[in-house]
This record gives C-alpha cells, sequence and structure tokens, in this order.
C-alpha cells in the first residue's frame, strides 16, 4: 500500500475520520484503532509477515521488561538475548545467503545452503527501533514501556513503517500515552509537506527513473559523460523519492497528532561531507552516531585523530552494510568515510557553514558543487548490481568519451530539477521545503495549484515504490 496509491488515500481517509470523530475521547481505542490500522497496512504488502513484525514486537516487549527489572549478570543476558534475536532475524532475512555464497565462492566450494528468501518490508527500520529500545533501557535513558498496544505501536507505526524515520523510543512512546490534539495550523501544514513530497516523487523522481535505469543498464554502450550524467541525475531521482517519501510520511504523522524524526534538512546545499551526512538521512546517521560511533569514539580516544578516522570508517561501512548484503554497498559505505579524512587532518570536520547571502557566493557555490561531485561519484557504486559492474562504469567515467556531450539530455528533467532546487532554496531555514505560512496567501494558493497541476499533469504513477523500501 503506496502513500501514492488510491488505495492509500481511501484508507487513510477512513482511518482519520474514525480516528479523529469516533474514537478521540477515548485514548485506548485511539491506539488500538492505530495498531489495526498499522498491521492492515502492512499486511496489505503480505500478510504471512504479520506473524514476524508480531512476533519480533513480543519479544521485544517481553526482553524489554526483563531488561529493566534485571540487573548485573541477568540484565547482560537478557540484553544480549535481546540483541542477538533482533540482529539474528535481521540477519536471517537480509544477510544470509550473501555470507553462504560468499563463504562457498571463497572456499570453491559447491553452495547447497542457498535458500529462497523474501525480504520483509521495513525490517530494518523495525529492527533499528527495537535495538535502540533494548540500549536506551539499559542506559537507563527510557523505562520499559509497560502497555503492549503502546509498545505494538511503536514498533509498527503505519506512516513510517516501510522506510522510516527511525524513531527512538524516547520520541514516540511518551506521544502514544497522551492525548493527541488536531488544529487547523498543524492539519494545514501537514497537508503542504505531503504535497511536496508527492512533487518530489511523483514528478520529479518518477521522471528521473527511466533515464537512469536505461543509462546504468546500458552503460558499456553510453559515453563516460552519460554515465557521469547519469550519476549526477540519480542524486536528484533519490533524493527527491526518498525525502518525498520522509515528508509524506512526517506529514501523515503530523495529520494524526505525532511529531516524528526529520530525514532531511536540504543535503544538496551541503558544502562538504560532514554536512552532507547531517542534514541527509538524518535518523539513520543519528542512531549510528549514538549506538556506534561515539563507543568507538570513546574506544579509540588514546589514539587521538586516527583513532576518530578508524571510527568514522567503520561508522560508515556500517551505514553502507545496512543497506544490503553487497559489497558495492560496503564500498559505498567506506568511500564516505575516507571522504571524511581531509576534514579530521584540517581541523574541520564540525565546522558548520551557512550561506551568507540570498545568493550563495562563489565560494559557497563550490564547496556545493563539489561536495555534489563526489557523493555523485559515490552512488556509482549505491547503485551497480555488482563490483564488475561498478568498475565498468568507473572505467567509462574515466574515458577519453567523458569529455563528449553527455545522452538522454530532457530540457524537460533539467527543468523540475530546477523548480526542486529553487523551492527547497528559498525555504532551507525552515523546518521543510514547503513551509510558506509566512508568504502572502494568494502566493500560497498560487504555489499550491502550481504544484498540484504539476503533479496531474507531469505526475507518473505507475512507479509507487520508493527506493528505501527494498532496505
Amino acid at each position: 500500500m503506496q502513500f501514492t496509491s488510491i488505495v492509500f488515500i481511501l484508507f487513510f481517509a477512513v482511518f482519520f475520520g474514525l480516528y479523529w470523530f469516533v474514537f478521540r475521547k477515548n485514548l485506548k481505542l485511539q491506539n488500538l484503532l492505530l495498531l489495526i490500522a498499522s498491521f492492515v497496512f502492512y499486511g496489505y504488502w503480505d500478510w504471512r509477515f504479520l506473524a514476524l513484525l508480531i512476533g519480533s514486537s513480543a519479544a521485544a516487549y517481553f526482553l524489554g521488561q526483563k531488561i529493566g527489572e534485571s540487573e548485573g549478570k541477568n540484565k547482560k543476558i537478557f540484553l544480549n538475548l535481546g540483541l542477538i534475536l533482533a540482529i539474528g532475524t535481521l540477519f536471517y532475512f537480509k544477510y544470509f545467503n550473501f555470507f553462504i555464497d560468499s563463504f562457498a565462492e571463497l572456499f570453491n566450494i559447491q553452495n547447497t545452503l542457498t535458500l529462497t528468501i523474501i525480504l520483509p518490508l521495513g525490517i530494518s527500520f523495525y529492527t533499528f527501533r527495537i535495538i535502540s529500545y533494548f540500549l536506551d533501557i539499559k542506559n537507563k535513558k527510557l523505562k520499559p514501556e509497560t502497555d503492549i498496544v503502546t509498545f505494538f505501536n511503536y514498533i509498527a507505526f503505519f506512516p513510517s513503517m516501510t522506510s522510516g524515520p527511525i524513531d527512538r523510543g524516547g520520541l514516540l512512546l511518551p506521544q502514544l500515552k497522551k492525548e493527541r490534539v488536531f488544529t487547523v495550523e498543524t492539519g494545514s501544514d501537514a497537508a503542504r509537506q505531503i504535497l511536496y513530497g508527492a512533487f518530489k516523487k511523483l514528478v520529479v523522481a518518477n521522471s528521473i527513473t527511466p533515464i537512469t535505469q536505461n543509462i546504468f543498464r546500458n552503460y558499456e554502450d553510453l559515453s563516460g559523460s552519460t554515465v557521469a550524467f547519469g550519476a549526477i541525475l540519480f542524486l536528484f531521482e533519490i533524493y527527491a523519492d526518498f525525502s518525498g517519501y520522509s515528508d509524506m510520511a512526517i506529514g501523515f504523522a503530523r495529520l494524526l497528532g505525532f511529531n516524528i524524526t526529520k530525514n532531511f534538512a536540504f543535503p544538496l546545499f551541503a558544502q562538504n561531507i560532514a554536512e552532507f551526512w547531517r542534514k541527509w538521512h538524518i535518523s539513520l546517521t543519528s542512531w549510528l552516531t549514538e549506538y556506534v560511533f561515539t563507543p568507538l569514539v570513546i574506544q579509540f580516544r588514546d589514539y587521538e585523530k586516527k583513532g576518530l578516522i578508524a571510527a568514522i570508517i567503520l561508522n560508515f561501512i556500517l551505514i553502507g552494510a545496512w543497506h544490503g548484503p553487497k559489497y558495492t554497498f560496503v564500498l559505498f559505505g567506506l568511500l564516505h568515510g575516507l571522504y571524511y579524512i581531509p576534514l579530521i587532518l584540517t581541523n574541520k570536520l564540525n565546522k558548520k557553514k551557512k550561506f551568507t547571502k540570498p545568493i550563495p557566493t562563489f565560494q559557497e557555490l563550490g564547496n556545493v558543487l563539489l561536495t555534489m561531485v563526489i557523493v555523485c561519484f559515490a552512488f556509482i557504486l549505491f547503485t551497480a548490481p555488482t563490483l564488475t559492474d561498478a568498475v565498468g562504469m568507473y572505467g567509462r567515467v574515466f574515458s577519453l568519451s567523458f569529455f563528449s556531450v553527455p545522452q538522454f539530455i530532457k530540457l524537460k528533467i533539467l527543468a523540475l530539477i530546477g523548480i526542486l532546487l529553487l523551492i527547497d532554496w528559498l525555504n532551507k531555514d525552515q523546518e521543510h521545503g514547503l513551509e510558506i505560512s509566512r508568504y502572502n496567501p494568494w502566493i500560497r494558493r498560487g504555489v499550491y495549484v502550481f504544484l498540484i497541476f504539476m503533479i496531474m499533469y507531469f505526475g507518473v504513477f505507475g512507479n509507487g515504490n520508493f527506493i528505501y523500501e527494498q532496505f
């Protein structure tokens, strides 16, 4: 059930009416309705995996109680058991075949253990919620949730179920336990955010997808400039697709009275790689910063800059591996980690750059363009099906054909990207890209009409799948 589908619109309309007009005065019934809706939303994809979701949630609920009430050795036993179950489940569905195949290939033996495994939707996202819940209880940042409906809602919350954001228990659980209030102002702003997310997905991302797919599937027959152009287009495609999903997820959550984690903060205007990752997939990077990077920095603190470099590289290798069982993802993460080394050596890692004027200076524009170039360069690894394909794509980029005129340049696509960049730039200091309540009402209405027209006239409705659903 995709956010952009008629089925979801009907589903949400019925749910919204029941949620606010029938069950509003009874928090327990409202939460129960929310949980049922989340299970229906998830089960619409494949009802068989509801058992896995419910089982994982039940195990996490029980073990969270045990971690909270135990001390010393017992606490550690229950914590380790919870982590093993959560990580083990994720490993089985996402990485088992990869490691078996790699082991067989490494030792040149016949592989008879490869299984036909379907990756459950959203498993990477809800597994990280479970892990953070355990660790927050262990670190006394969170008390175990005693209400099972509240806890199950935290794991299965449907607006952010399939592609995040990865919310922590400390953010979402308290909101589930208190009365929600709907206001016209919040509802209007949430609708604006949903509208902009739909524009990014249906108009920008879906218009670019056929071009990038054509380029990357046929890179051997194309010029280096065309492959490079494809990498640039893919950056805009994945940004529009993923941030579009996040905008809609946050907007739908706000319509239900919830504030969930912001996932993008206009990363295309980042002036260095550290700033890019502070603004890109924020919920994942902040999760790994707290639970992986910070402990590694403490562990490696005696090694000063070398230790910091090692911690960042290990952290980014994990970011790459989180995306899936492919060497290209691991190298994608490694390359981003290596990008940090100049910033660390020059003590510029934590220096934040802000634009000083409405129009960027040449230096600021140069910083942005350089950041985009190195990000696009790494995204070739991200999009390549295999290492062989990645090497082949890089080979085309570094060939003399790089200096030819690229193919597949379409004025329509460039115009759509220009509109996206303009809207983002004008609102780069706001909470989201269409937070335009500060403007004259006629200007706002004009923007709404324009975006709706663009969706109806240029929207590509055949591709409702979001890129990050596969992770």
